[in-house]
Parts: C-alpha cells; sequence; structure tokens
C-alpha cells in the first residue's frame, strides 16, 4: 500500500509535456554515457600510469644494473660498500622512487633508504625469478616499506652469470596519490560534458517540439483526426486504396463526382465493389502511375491522376484525384496567354537584328555618339543573361557551354529561350561536369541546326532546365520538323542521322547524338524524345542527384 502510494506520488513529478518528456530521456541517457565513459576513462588512466610508473622502474633498474661500480661491488659483496648507497640515494632522489636497492644473490642489501637495513636480507620474495631465470620484470609485493610496485632487473658479470639484482620500488600509496592527480585533471572537461548533455538535451527536445510544429502528442492525435476534415474541403475529389484495392480515404468531392451515395460508409469496401460499373476502377487497381488520363464520370469529363504507395520496394496502395476539365481549360487559356507574351518576345528579338542594320549604317555616316548610345543599350540586354546565368547556373562549365551556343544562335538567326525558371546550382560534386558540357553541347546543336535547316520562320530553340528535386532535368527544344516515332529508337545509334542534304561529309553525323546517349548512362540518367511546344524535338534530359552523392 506504503509502495502505491509511493509510485502516485513520483507520477506528480512525472514531465506532461513532449518537450519535458524528451529532455528527461534525453538528458538521462547522456548522463550515463558520461559517468560511464568517465568510469572507463578513469580505469584506463590507472592501467596505463601503473604500466608507465612500472616501465619507469624497469628503465631506471635496468641503468643502475649495467654501472661498472655495482658490479664490482656485487662480485665482492663482503664488506660495506658506502659508494652503492651514495649512488643509490643519489638516483633515487632524481628519479622520485621509493627506493633504489641492490643486492647479491643472496637478497643481502647493499643499499636502502633506512641506513640500518643494509645488508640484512631484502623482503618480498619476488626475486627469485631474476636470480635463477636472469628475467627482468615488474611485480607487486609488500617489503618493509609497504606493499610496492617493483622493478627487478638482474646483474651479470662479464661471464654473464647472475651475481645480484636492482629493486626500483614506488610504493602504492604513492602511485594512487598519482592516479589519482591524473584522473582530477580530466574532472573539468567531465563537467563540461555534463553541461554540454544538458544543452544537447535542450536542443533536441526543442528540435523535436520544432519537428512536431510545437504540437504535444495528444495534439497531433487531434491533428490526424482533423485531417479528414480538411480532405472533404479540397475541391478535387481523392481517393486512397491499399494493397487489396480496399478504400482507405474517400472525400465528400469524390462522392460528388462519381455519383456516389455518400451515406453509407465506404470506407474497407473493395473497388470492385464500390465502383462496379465505372471506367476508372481499373485504374484505381491498376498499382500504376498515371496522369491526367481524361474519364467521363458521372457525365462530366474529368482528368483522372493515380500515384502509387510504394513501400519497401512493392506497391501497397495508391492514391487518386480527380479534376473537372472546365478547370484546367482555365489554367489551358492562361497557358494560352503566356504563350503569347512569349511571342511578343521573340518579336523584339527580331527587332534586334533590325537594330544591328541601324548600328551599321550609323557607323558609316560617322555618327558615332549615336552608335555608342546604341551599343550601350544592346550590351545591357546581353549583360542581363551572363547575370542570369551567373545567378541560376553558378558553374563555369556550365555557363560557358550556354553562353556560346546563345551567341552562335545569334550568328544562324536562330532565337535561343531560356527559361526564367531555370536553375541549375545543385550540382553534385561528384558529378563529371564535363559529361554535362558534351550534352548540352551536342543537343544545342542539335536543336540549332534542326531550327535552322528544316525549321519553319522564324527559327527557334528553347532551353529549360530545373535542379529542384532528386533529378537534374534539361529540356531542349527546337521549331524544326521534329523526329518520326519510327526514328527515334534509332537516333543514338552511332552513324545513323536522320539530316539530309546538309552538305556535310557523311562521317559528321550519328555521332553527337550517340555521345549524348554515353554520356547520359555513365551519369545513370536517362533521355527521351517527344514533340515540343515549338513542333519540334523536344528532348528531355534526366540525371539523378542522389547517387552521385552517396558515390562522394
Amino acid at each position: 500500500m506504503d509502495v502505491n502510494r509511493l509510485l502516485r506520488g513520483l507520477r506528480r513529478f512525472e514531465p506532461r509535456t513532449l518537450y519535458g518528456q524528451m529532455l528527461v530521456l534525453v538528458l538521462v541517457v547522456a548522463l550515463i554515457e558520461v559517468f560511464i565513459s568517465g568510469a572507463i576513462f578513469a580505469g584506463l588512466i590507472g592501467s596505463i600510469s601503473e604500466k608507465q610508473i612500472g616501465r619507469r622502474a624497469l628503465d631506471i633498474a635496468h641503468s643502475v644494473a649495467v654501472m661498472p661500480v655495482v658490479v664490482e661491488a656485487l662480485q665482492h659483496p663482503k664488506g660495506e660498500h658506502p659508494q652503492i648507497q651514495q649512488l643509490a640515494e643519489a638516483i633515487r632522489a632524481q628519479t622520485v622512487a621509493e627506493y633504489v636497492m641492490v643486492a647479491d644473490r643472496n637478497g643481502r642489501r647493499l643499499s636502502h633508504p633506512e641506513q640500518e637495513r643494509i645488508g640484512k636480507k631484502f623482503v618480498g620474495g619476488d626475486e627469485v625469478a631474476a636470480l635463477e631465470e636472469g628475467r627482468s620484470y615488474t611485480s607487486k609485493a609488500k617489503g618493509t616499506l609497504g606493499y610496492s610496485l617493483r622493478g627487478i632487473v638482474p646483474v651479470f658479470d662479464a661471464e654473464h652469470a647472475i651475481i645480484g639484482f636492482v629493486a626500483v620500488g614506488y610504493l602504492s600509496q604513492d602511485i594512487a596519490e598519482i592516479v589519482y592527480g591524473y584522473q582530477r585533471e580530466p574532472r573539468t572537461y567531465i563537467l563540461m560534458m555534463i553541461v554540454i548533455a544538458l544543452l544537447s538535451a535542450s536542443f533536441i527536445a526543442r528540435f523535436v517540439k520544432k519537428q512536431t510544429l510545437g504540437l504535444e502528442p495528444q495534439e497531433i492525435a487531434a491533428l490526424y483526426q482533423e485531417r479528414d476534415a480538411i480532405l472533404q474541403s479540397i475541391r478535387a475529389g481523392i481517393i486512397a486504396v491499399d494493397a487489396a484495392s480496399r478504400i482507405r480515404l474517400i472525400n465528400q468531392a469524390a462522392l460528388v463526382h462519381t455519383g456516389l451515395d455518400g451515406s453509407n460508409s465506404l470506407v474497407g469496401r473493395t473497388v470492385a465493389d464500390v465502383f462496379a460499373n465505372s471506367d476508372f476502377k481499373p485504374l484505381l487497381q491498376a498499382g500504376e502511375e498515371i496522369h491526367f488520363k481524361e474519364l467521363v464520370i458521372d457525365g462530366q469529363p474529368m482528368f483522372f491522376t493515380s500515384v502509387p504507395i510504394i513501400y519497401q520496394g512493392e506497391v501497397s496502395g495508391s492514391v487518386a484525384s480527380f479534376r473537372r476539365k472546365e478547370e484546367l481549360d482555365r489554367l489551358e487559356e492562361e497557358l494560352r496567354q503566356t504563350r503569347e507574351f512569349t511571342e511578343m518576345l521573340r518579336v523584339q528579338a527580331h527587332e534586334y537584328s533590325n537594330k544591328l542594320h541601324t548600328l551599321s549604317g550609323l557607323l558609316q555616316i560617322q555618327a558615332y555618339d549615336e552608335a555608342l548610345d546604341l551599343i550601350v543599350r544592346e550590351a545591357e540586354d546581353y549583360q542581363s543573361l551572363i547575370q542570369f546565368l551567373t545567378r541560376a547556373v553558378p558553374h563555369p562549365m556550365i555557363s560557358a557551354i550556354i553562353l556560346g551556343k546563345y551567341n552562335r544562335a545569334q550568328e544562324l538567326k536562330v532565337a535561343f529561350a531560356i527559361d526564367p525558371d531555370s536553375s541549375m546550382a545543385d550540382i553534385p560534386d561528384s558529378l563529371n561536369q564535363q559529361n554535362l558540357v558534351t550534352i548540352l553541347g551536342n543537343l544545342l546543336d542539335n536543336a540549332l541546326e534542326a531550327a535552322q535547316r528544316y525549321g519553319q520562320r522564324p527559327a527557334k530553340i528553347q532551353l529549360f532546365m530545373t535542379d529542384i528535386g532528386h533529378d537534374l532535368i534539361f529540356e531542349i527544344e527546337d521549331s524544326g520538323r521534329g523526329i518520326e516515332p519510327e526514328e527515334q529508337e534509332h537516333v543514338f545509334i552511332k552513324g545513323y542521322s536522320s539530316k539530309v542534304d546538309t552538305g556535310a561529309s557523311p562521317s559528321a553525323h550519328g555521332v553527337g547524338l550517340y555521345l549524348v546517349q554515353e554520356k547520359v548512362k555513365e551519369l545513370a540518367g536517362q533521355v527521351t524524345i517527344s514533340t515540343g511546344e515549338l513542333g519540334g524535338a523536344l528532348f528531355t534530359v534526366m540525371i539523378p542527384k542522389q547517387s552521385h552523392r552517396e558515390e562522394g
């Protein structure tokens, strides 16, 4: 009963908000990691420090063991050897060792920090391996001064016979103080890590809060419930089905467009059951991507769009939408007006040619001031193109090929239009831009020749490019005669050409589009041919960005 009361009391302190819950969770995990890391670090420091001190003791013992005065004294161990005591004490003072002890084969000390212990038996029993096997090693044992870490090294005479040993020791208590000193140094950093953990926990909690738009879990649940209300307010009909063709969602507009009775719930029923006699039933069940397929639903012409839902490489359903054709007709009218505006711009470009003739006349009659004014005005127009390329295509190789082809178009009297919405800034570093130059250059050359030789006047080509989304997309179209469907599968074959009576050698044709295809394949992309708005061929190149980022 008391335990239950205690648990109820603890629940009062349980965080109620998502921010608080995330803060506590991340903070606890971070603190556990910090303390575990600190414990491991302290253990490593202790182990490493002890090994270093043992190595140091061995090094000192090795140095003493090979000293001639030590070897000579151990060859005649009887009697007193004050020089050994003085030497040992001097070394001990310099190395901060607890003792530097020299003993003969019988373990009798020739030196010791306490004068009265000289001549007495070495204590500890860990010198046997040095005297019997001639090994150098470290050990821990209790001597007359207490527990210590010792470095023991045998002493050999000229015939390599063992005549004694040298022991250099550091008291365990002193080692513990040294290790503690080392372990105390990173305490500041550990405190900093704890502070960073606090700040990180707060940051992550705020970040998660921001990702959920500041909503609490119960608010997210309410938002999910409000989804249906939002869908009902959309003018387009929306139907979502799962992999088994069961309806998961249908809004009111879809009911109106399909003439269904919304009095009964349709969610959970199959498409075959609900739309038994509808033309788009097989489209909903197909699980394929369909865009703007015109259907007549309940006597109303509509455009149908269906997008499959892909999960882990498999189709888990699809979402379909319906739009009334009359709504799209209004959009088409707006597009027609935009095209008229484009045509007006083309006429202005034609006027540019007239201005060149004007400039020539001004120069011939020596009206230099007027000619200069005309040049300045035209230069400003050209500079606007430079500024656009600098802003939209901040890659010198790409912008240079476009500018070069633009100049070539002016020479051929072909209008070269660049879509103002074009952008090509997000090119992965690992993507070979030279391949892009080859693709663009050949497609623009092909478009220029098609528009200039085979197209109706005025000749024109158009370029659109975008880096929005997962792909780099280039669209190049011309006002030429286009490419017949039966020719499209052949134009990328090396040596094949649809050009006739050009006056060029046969080897000059059938290479450009072949190179385009090869470079597109190298970039894991695809190129398609269709008929563009200008009446000629429209080449569309799509190059994925993600694969190149993964390679980089």
